[in-house]
């Protein structure tokens, strides 16, 4: 039988940098999983033993990639995987699921694409520095979310320094500089009436382009990134301030109440007032 340590993180509340899953596992020989997608990226590293991935490209086909211990394999959102123990040296690995708006910028600059998810570090401490984060956020899970998300952007920073040409320089594409725009304009001003319009006017685009550039990049719309982004902004006043309902929903940019209640209770699916109860600090 499989030996599993397995913890899920279902706290939304960190836009650049998110944890969503962790966990290690020693598996029995030719265990596999999949074939499956995620909706976020999915790394692995393999801490002993032996196995493959099979993991679709760009155009649909499908790939295999051998790996072996003190290495690992990255997996794209939607991207459709197998991943299968060896049969003699049946592998253990450590994985955790991660996202947010930077989570592509770090992976890129990871070097890892569709046609290359394996890793392979270039410098052994920093490899062993990445795996210690690693199994301290599976072996701490129970502590506060903030104190896990920062050691989730030390693994993100160990990945990063430890993987062969790494590239920490920033895209000159002027895709990348819109959305950098669209961005800090939102984070600067959602506690305002703003519309998508605005948004787009800010980088000189009209609507529509904006609006397709805008959802390749980040996965969803202007307007629903914007409905997310106060939601979440939301919660942190709902869990850290006694701000009535109302004046929270003025903070972040509604001012009708009842507006600000069902844009809430679309994005969470309780209303604002059961989730303070259900997730307010020292209740």
């Amino acid at each position: 039988m499989d030996d599993l340590l397995f913890s899920v993180f279902p706290n939304e509340n960190f836009v650049d940098l998110g944890l969503f899953q962790c966990g290690r596992e020693k598996c029995s020989p030719a265990h596999s999983f999949g074939p499956a997608s995620r909706n976020h990226y999915l790394f692995h590293y393999v801490l002993s033993g032996a196995g493959r991935l099979l993991a679709n490209d760009k155009k649909g086909i499908t790939r295999e990639y051998p790996i072996k211990s003190l290495q690992g394999f990255m997996i794209f959102p939607d991207q459709i995987t197998t991943y299968i123990a060896d049969n003699d040296m049946p592998w253990e690995y450590v994985w955790i699921e991660f996202g947010g708006l930077r989570a592509k910028a770090v992976v890129e600059a990871a070097g890892f694409d569709f046609a290359q998810p394996v890793y392979k570090a270039r410098s052994k401490e920093l490899r062993e520095e990445m795996m210690k984060e690693m199994n301290y956020i599976v072996e701490n899970s129970s502590l506060s979310p903030l104190h896990l998300i920062g050691h989730l952007y030390l693994f993100a920073d160990y990945l990063l320094r430890s993987t062969e040409g790494i590239n920490v320089q920033h895209s000159s594409n002027l895709r990348d500089f819109y959305i950098h725009e669209a961005l800090e304009f939102i984070d600067h001003n959602f506690q305002n009436y703003i519309s998508v319009e605005d948004i787009a006017d800010v980088c000189g685009l009209n609507r529509t382009y904006f609006g397709k550039i805008f959802k390749e990049a980040i996965g969803k719309s202007p307007q629903e990134f914007l409905i997310n982004y106060r939601m979440i902004k939301a919660t942190e006043l709902l869990m850290l301030t006694k701000l009535s309902i109302g004046d929270i929903g003025s903070a972040v940019g509604y001012d009708n109440q009842l507006h600000f209640s069902r844009a809430f209770k679309s994005v969470y699916g309780i209303s604002p007032k059961k989730w303070r109860t259900e997730h307010i600090i020292n209740k």
